[in-house]
């Protein structure tokens, strides 16, 4: 099976709410997540758009976090739009020499 990297981007509609600020009290639910082993997460206030990288011990976590209640609250929230998920495997040894977090 082996790790994969989940990437999910989003526009903000809104530019007045502080996404970090916002997003916060998701941070916890999402670091409970099973297979999860870290999100980073990201913003670019100039083009509005926000999201995270994330890896998952492997392809069924991914399924699972994409078809449960987080994602679908991300889906349904009306200040967000244009969301882009992509998931990928993960090239481990080129990944450990360029010292990835993968271990």
């Amino acid at each position: 099976m082996g790790k994969k990297i989940l990437q999910i981007n989003v526009k903000c509609e809104d530019p007045k709410v502080d996404f970090a600020e916002a997003y916060l009290p998701a941070a916890q639910s999402i670091a409970d997540v099973k297979g999860l082993l870290w999100k980073v997460w990201f913003m670019d206030v100039e083009e509005k758009t926000a999201g995270g990288v994330y890896l998952f011990e492997d392809g069924a976590s991914v399924k699972e976090y994409l078809g449960g209640p987080i994602v679908a609250a991300v889906g349904s929230n009306p200040a967000l739009s244009d969301i882009e998920v992509k998931v990928s495997g993960v090239i481990v040894e080129n990944s450990k020499i360029t010292r990835g977090p993968i271990d």
